[in-house]
């Protein structure tokens, strides 16, 4: 059986410290489908750091 990784939820603001951004970034991030927000009770918004580091890509780089 396949080991499936662990969520590791997170509040917005702790994934914005580790991006280094705004937390207004992190929910435009939500907002326009980069990031999934998972609702926890009527206010709070947690997301996953395994998909947050998905969403980093590697660019550029010596050719």
């Amino acid at each position: 059986m396949p080991d499936i990784p662990r969520r590791r939820y997170a509040k917005q603001a702790e994934a914005a410290e580790y991006l280094q951004v705004t937390e207004r970034t992190i929910r435009q991030m939500i907002a326009d489908g980069r990031l999934t927000g998972y609702r926890c009770g009527t206010r709070l918004v947690r997301v996953d750091l395994n998909e947050v580091d998905a969403v980093m890509k590697p660019f550029g780089g010596a050719a």
